[in-house]
């Protein structure tokens, strides 16, 4: 075979293989709150399978009427490793239409639990996330995958405008147990931007 062919033949195999699956574009989803928008940026990218889930409650207007009803604030709890809002439906009451998910790890995903992650609450099963999300304020890598709380919770996004809101939300009053708010703060909608 004379080198033209060879070369030809290398092209026409270069045109006719499948080209890469191009990377989802990032995702915006504006919190609305009685208190102000939180807008987050979700990455299907690092964390598809994450950022599918929390979108389909989203779409089917889930969120809608649902509270932030936890926070974790070291000038309550000094003791406290973590500082986080957490939201979504009534975490103690069993939900048939929520199944739960496989965990995306940090260290899979390469998204840690920095200022501004948010990132899927769970039981002490790791695969066990269904509709509650938290917010982290702060340094929250005791969250990510490998220190202490084991395999970690899974980010899959960050808030790119309304830090000021979460810190509100933060700052809220308290029951008796430091970290329930009294009363929740409504979630008035979640949707996306784009």
């Amino acid at each position: 075979m004379r080198i033209e062919q060879v070369g030809l033949l290398a092209a026409a195999v270069m045109l006719t293989a499948p080209a890469a699956a191009p990377r989802p574009a990032p995702v915006d989803v504006a919190i609305q709150t009685t208190v102000g928008t939180i807008v987050v940026r979700l990455d299907p990218a690092r964390a598809p399978n994450t950022t599918k889930n929390f979108l389909h409650y989203v779409d089917l207007g889930t969120y809608n009427g649902a509270t932030f009803y936890r926070s974790v604030s070291k000038a309550r709890e000094p003791q406290s490793r973590i500082e986080v809002i957490q939201g979504g439906l009534n975490p103690l009451q069993s939900n048939p239409m929520t199944p739960p998910i496989a965990l995306e790890p940090t260290n899979r995903t390469g998204l840690r639990n920095t200022d501004g992650t948010i990132a899927m609450a769970r039981t002490s099963d790791p695969n066990s996330a269904t509709t509650e999300f938290f917010i982290d304020i702060g340094d929250d890598s005791y969250l990510d995958a490998g220190g202490p709380t084991g395999p970690g919770y899974a980010a899959f996004g960050k808030v790119i405008r309304g830090m000021d809101v979460v810190r509100k939300i933060q700052r809220a009053n308290v029951t008796t147990n430091p970290e329930m708010l009294s009363p929740p703060i409504k979630i008035v909608r979640i949707s996306r931007l784009r």
